[in-house]
Parts: C-alpha cells; sequence; structure tokens
C-alpha cells in the first residue's frame, strides 16, 4: 500500500446554520471515522461539529471562530467557512491529505460578506492555481458534466464556443482515466437543441459550434459520439454506451442524475491537482437541526473522493 493510500480524507463543515456539519458528522460516525485506509479528519470549528452531535473525533480546528444557530445563517460566519476550505485545500496541496470533502456553503450568505467567487468551484479553481476547474455530477449510474452552468437560458447559445467544448471534453476524458480507471474512456456529447438541432430546422449551433467540438475531440484519437439528442441520452440502454455525458447547460444535466441518483449524486470538481468531491444539494436551512437532514450523498462523496485518490495513487 502505498502512503497516498492511506492519508486521510478532510471534511470540512460548509455553512454551520445549514445541514452541512450534521450531515459531516453522520457520515463521519456512519464511517466509522475511516473510508478504505484513508481515517477520516473534520475542519471546522470545534463547538460546530460538537452542536450537530460530534462527541469525539480527529480534527483541525478552524483558525476563526465560528458559532452554530440552525437555520439562521450568520455573515460573522463566513471567515471561518472560509478558512476550513483553505486548510483543507492547503493541507492536501502539500500532500498531507488524500482528498478533500466540502460541506455545503450557502453562496448568498458569503457574497453578503464579500467572497466574489459564485461556489466551491471557482474557489478551488483560485485556491489550487488550476487553469480551469470543471463539475462533475457522478453517481454509479450516471457521470454528467454541464458545459454551462448558473446562467440564464437566454444566455447558453451565445456562451458556447468550439474551443471551450474542446477543452472540457480534454479534461473529463483526463479525469476518466486518472481519477476513475478508465483506460480507453467514452464521452457523449448533447446537443443543444431538440434532436441536436434536426439538420439545421431546430437551431443551427448544433452544426456550427457542437459538431466541429467532436470532430476535433476525435480527430485527437479520443471515443467520443455527438451531437445526440439529449431526450434519448440517458435510458439505461444508451448510458451503457458512455462513461460520461458531457451537456450544453445546467438543467440538461442536472435533471437526470437527479431523477436516477438523487440520494447518492456527487458534485466533482475536475481539472484540480487534488482532489475535491462533495454532496449534491446545498445548505437545506429550512430543516437545520431538525434531525431530517440525510447522509447518504455526504457518504457518497466521501467513498468517491478515496476511490478517486487511489486511482490516482
Amino acid at each position: 500500500m502505498s502512503k497516498s493510500n492511506s492519508l486521510p480524507i478532510l471534511i470540512t463543515m460548509g455553512e454551520p446554520a445549514g445541514i452541512g456539519p450534521e450531515i459531516a458528522v453522520a457520515a463521519y460516525k456512519a464511517l466509522n471515522m475511516q473510508v478504505g485506509d484513508h481515517p477520516l479528519i473534520l475542519v471546522g470549528d470545534q463547538s460546530v461539529f460538537e452542536s450537530a452531535g460530534l462527541e469525539y473525533g480527529a480534527m483541525i480546528n478552524t483558525r476563526v471562530h465560528a458559532s452554530r444557530v440552525a437555520g439562521k445563517p450568520n455573515i460573522a460566519n463566513n471567515a471561518a467557512v472560509i478558512d476550513a476550505i483553505e486548510l483543507a485545500v492547503n493541507q492536501t496541496l502539500q500532500g498531507s491529505a488524500a482528498a478533500v470533502v466540502t460541506a455545503p456553503i450557502n453562496k448568498a450568505v458569503l457574497m453578503e460578506g464579500g467572497f466574489r467567487y459564485p461556489g466551491h468551484t471557482e474557489f478551488l479553481e483560485v485556491l489550487t492555481k488550476a487553469p480551469r476547474a470543471v463539475m462533475m455530477l457522478a453517481s454509479d449510474t450516471l457521470r454528467v458534466v454541464p458545459q454551462t452552468i448558473h446562467m440564464p437560458i437566454a444566455q447558453v447559445p451565445s456562451t458556447l464556443t468550439t474551443a471551450a467544448i474542446v477543452e472540457t471534453g480534454e479534461i473529463i476524458l483526463a479525469a476518466l482515466k486518472r481519477d476513475f480507471g478508465i483506460a480507453k474512456p467514452r464521452l457523449a456529447v448533447a446537443g443543444l437543441n431538440p434532436h441536436a438541432g434536426e439538420d439545421g430546422e431546430l437551431g443551427k449551433e448544433d452544426g456550427a459550434i457542437v459538431a466541429p467540438a467532436v470532430a476535433a475531440l476525435k480527430a485527437r484519437g479520443h471515443d467520443v459520439r455527438g451531437p445526440l439528442s439529449a431526450d434519448t441520452l440517458f435510458h439505461a440502454e444508451a448510458r451503457a454506451r458512455y462513461d460520461a455525458a458531457l451537456c450544453m447547460y445546467h438543467d440538461q444535466a442536472l435533471i437526470p442524475i437527479k431523477t436516477l441518483s438523487f440520494w447518492d449524486g456527487v458534485n466533482v470538481t475536475l481539472g484540480l491537482p487534488i482532489v475535491r468531491t462533495s454532496p449534491d444539494h446545498g445548505t437545506a436551512f429550512d430543516i437545520a437541526g431538525t434531525g431530517k437532514a440525510d447522509s447518504r450523498s455526504m457518504i457518497a462523496a466521501i467513498r468517491m473522493a478515496a476511490a478517486m485518490a487511489d486511482a490516482r495513487g
């Protein structure tokens, strides 16, 4: 067993007022503080984890204090939320940890306090100095990547470029090899328009933008198909023909995976020098502190982080 296969996995607390600390503690306990040969370490304010049910365990305390009132976010906690992410990322970059698993943050609360990133993905890109980070949603059933993420649907067509799709495709294919152990990965690329544009009758973007990107990826020796009609891309027989699907916009990617894998979907950040995963849901202020939070997605995120770290070796 290599040293990297026994390094700890770090789990950040996320937004203290949300369900993040609860599901972090619940997963920590459910996995008996270890997954495979990786010990689990919580990163955050000790009092926040204790208020979420932690009695004992390995922990890295944030350098600034936070407090937890379930369901009632406080921008005074923002510094500790950010510090937990920075601590976990720095430890992993330095080779002291195998992976980072982040509990959900609340972008609106952070931005109210001056945080200038749209979310975890963009912040991690900066912290790790990665050229470009890509969001994948993954489960044992399906892996999807949205080419465009949080933007109005009306802006998507003008945002898509052939070069950007090629770049995203390369990042996905490299990650499927390095992080998921797939020697010859297969990528399906969805069209933007119904029926992938129907030869231009239902939109010109698929022929003018998406198809050239697919051709460029094929020319580089990759197994890539598309543009494919999204309405027939996600049934069982179709999913058997690819290892990941690159979709053109947010809902095109997230609706199928949340339908098929609502409780065990994992957010994976591709393109980073470190492994990072997170649950595929938000802070859920409405159920924080009620005991209703479900930790299955967090458990899946921890297990996937361990598997990806082991694949990297």
